[in-house]
């Protein structure tokens, strides 16, 4: 039998490729349905979805305290009110995600670093990054903000800064840091061996093949959980405020002190959630991608 190439590409609205290959019929057909069970899957996932939700939606509307629950945290008038304040505070939690996830990459850098170094002579910097990982990942990151914002300034050093958000960013720094170094320090023990002996056979020095051979890869294998560290760290900017700076949460704490309405919680909830949503789907990204290419068995 016959098949007409042209009359065969037109049917399955596919275009003949430029060497003139055209799919068979059974690969035609089992990529019709793959697109068809695609299409199911979808259409049962979107309507198990709408139903799901349709079922919350009447089992909290419907609740006895329903009417004075949307009274209190959700009050369009609140809503609108809030949102621009939120939005000028938030620029400050902006800015100490940005300055705060560079200072802690650079300083949970060194301490890996310290941790593994060879030979008894660095012994007491070894010893030293430890305790300042060990302690730093069991203090709670909000007993670290209050000892540090509330603390220093009690302390009444010459030329300390008291400033709540200077303050803050470097609690923040000091405990975002600990757990980043155990993230850097992860994935230069991942790397094996054999690649620190190539490059000292190749003439480096120590200092050389960590720089140049070691690290490269270990920090590429750990974007991944440094992502995740830096959208923690992006949510925990909020904490700042316990000092007295007016970031999106002090903003939205101030309108509800004034109304004793919870609707400004809300909305700066929802704003960090927008904020965190675009980090959170990158690093699924970057994982997925870095997934794929080791099971194709490309570099990590």
């Amino acid at each position: 039998m016959t098949v007409n190439k042209e009359e065969l590409a037109e049917g399955s609205g596919e275009h003949e490729a430029p060497d003139g290959y055209v799919p068979s019929q059974r690969r035609l057909d089992r990529e019709r349905y793959k697109r068809a069970r695609a299409r199911r899957a979808t259409a049962i996932g979107a309507l198990s979805t709408l139903v799901t939700g349709a079922v919350l939606y009447l089992v909290v509307v419907n609740a006895p305290g329903w009417p004075r629950t949307k009274e209190t945290f959700f009050d369009w008038g609140y809503a609108r009110e809030a949102f621009p304040k939120v939005l000028d505070g938030l620029w400050l939690n902006v800015r100490l995600l940005l300055i705060c996830g560079v200072a802690v990459l650079v300083l949970g850098m060194l301490i890996a670093v310290a941790r593994t170094l060879r030979g008894p002579v660095f012994f007491p910097l070894r010893a030293l990054a430890a305790a300042y990982t060990d302690f730093f990942r069991g203090l709670p990151l909000i007993i670290n903000l209050m000892i540090v914002v509330l603390g220093v300034p009690a302390l009444r050093l010459q030329g300390v800064t008291v400033d709540p958000v200077l303050l803050g960013g470097t609690a923040l720094t000091l405990t975002y840091s600990a757990y980043v170094a155990e993230v850097f320090r992860a994935g230069i023990e991942s790397v094996h061996p054999s690649q620190r002996a190539a490059a000292r056979s190749l003439g480096l020095s120590n200092r050389q093949a960590l720089r140049h051979v070691v690290l490269p890869q270990a920090v590429r294998r750990q974007v991944p959980p440094l992502l995740n560290d830096l959208v923690s760290l992006q949510k925990d900017t909020g904490l700042v405020s316990i000092g007295g700076a007016v970031d999106a949460v002090r903003a939205a704490d101030i309108i509800v002190g004034r109304s004793l309405n919870y609707t400004p919680y809300i909305v700066a909830g929802l704003v960090f959630v927008a904020l965190t949503i675009p980090m959170t789907r990158f690093t699924d990204w970057v994982t997925a991608r870095m997934d794929r290419r080791q099971a194709q068995g490309g570099t990590t």
